[in-house]
């Protein structure tokens, strides 16, 4: 039985610029693979009881290799569980995206991509520029 992986774009991480289908989606996983910079008040979102596993990587800090990453993508999927990779920023730019979307093609395993709001986009707008 394979599982299903939504990859979501957290933004800057503020919950509330969150797309509407990134929060639909943490409310139905069981499992969440989250980045350092999406975490705080955004996994309040998940479902309660959803296990949520941290996979970050940040400068200077102990950091989980993007190959374990990938493997537990794959693991948790293949239990049938439904699953999201929460990105930091928009998971398409800097996020190692392509790595982890190649892995669970590889293991024949269907996905989904929810882009979120651009943190660029989001800082030019507070800063009044248009």
């Amino acid at each position: 039985m394979s599982g299903f992986v939504s990859f979501i774009s957290a933004g800057p991480g503020d919950p509330e610029l969150l797309t509407l289908k990134g929060a639909a989606r943490l409310r139905e996983a069981v499992v969440v693979l989250y980045d350092d910079l999406a975490s705080g008040a955004m996994l309040d979102l998940a479902r309660p009881g959803a296990n949520l596993v941290a996979v970050g990587k940040r400068a200077g800090r102990p950091s989980t290799k993007q190959h374990h990453v990938n493997r537990l993508l794959v693991d948790y999927a293949a239990t049938g569980a439904r699953v999201v990779r929460l990105k930091s920023g928009d998971a398409g730019i800097f996020g190692r995206l392509e790595e982890e979307l190649e892995t669970l093609h590889d293991a024949g395993i269907d996905y989904e991509i929810s882009p979120g709001v651009t943190s660029a986009c989001v800082a030019a707008a507070q800063a009044g520029i248009p």
